[in-house]
């Protein structure tokens, strides 16, 4: 939930980015303005429309006073649940969304989410939320429950869509940590309004970028926007394909 730059300040944002009361001051400070972290719904829109089918049951964690559900329920979806630790954010939402019987808001956090049920969701999406509980206290162990948790929520072949601004040395670590076995393919996207030197972006941000055997980017592969966006599409894979070869190269991540 922060940019390249704030990330680097994290040592310094270490209390107030996990703190609740931080988020519900700024939510009550914004009242009913709305701001989507990192990318809107029109930029992760082919992403969800490859791999969310529109009757699935989606969670979005940390959803804010984002308008990213709100737009994908216009593009089809219907059944989105979301989930923050703010009660000033989940009210302020809960009554602008109450005409949209699609949406559902919650306040939880997401290092507990125990009124779920284990495999009730077929998808789980975070947009800056695993960022945000790295800069707060006990970010290793903050990251390893939530992690866990949307792990046990998930169904069999469910999928854990994570956009951050963490390239894969300092992400995956965190997702192999688990006991989850996930199938991952990993896509870069550079921050909204991005112009490259000769003016003109790349439109191959579609294409998946290969990894290494230790989970890193490939030794020549050049950024085209410094601050880029990684998506992380993390298929949770049965334990009874756990010979699967998909599962196997997955592992090595």
């Amino acid at each position: 939930m922060m940019s390249e730059s704030s990330a680097s300040s994290c040592s310094q944002c270490s209390y107030t980015y996990g703190d609740p009361v931080y988020w519900d001051a700024r939510y009550l400070e914004e009242g009913l303005s709305s701001f989507d972290w990192y990318q809107r719904y029109s930029a992760l829109r082919p992403f969800l429309r490859e791999f969310l089918p529109l009757s699935s049951r989606v969670l979005m964690l940390g959803c804010g006073n984002a308008l990213m559900s709100e737009d994908m329920v216009k593009d089809g979806y219907v059944n989105i649940v979301n989930i923050d630790i703010s009660s000033v954010v989940i009210e302020i939402m809960r009554r602008k969304c109450a005409h949209i019987p699609q949406l559902e808001y919650m306040k939880m956090d997401a290092r507990d989410m125990s009124f779920f049920q284990d495999e009730s969701f077929h998808c789980v999406i975070d947009k800056g939320t695993l960022d945000t509980l790295m800069c707060g206290t006990n970010a290793p162990l903050s990251a390893f429950q939530m992690l866990e948790e949307v792990s046990r929520i998930l169904k069999p072949g469910g999928t854990y869509m994570l956009i951050t601004y963490g390239d894969p040395s300092v992400r995956v670590p965190h997702l192999n940590k688990i006991g989850c076995k996930w199938k991952i393919m990993l896509y870069v996207i550079p921050r909204p309004g991005y112009q490259a030197v000769d003016g003109c972006s790349s439109s191959k941000y579609m294409e998946p970028v290969p990894l290494t055997n230790k989970g890193l980017l490939p030794e020549d592969f050049v950024l085209e926007d410094p601050d880029s966006h990684y998506i992380y599409i993390c298929k949770k894979m049965n334990e009874s394909l756990e010979g699967d070869p998909s599962v196997a190269d997955a592992a090595t991540l």
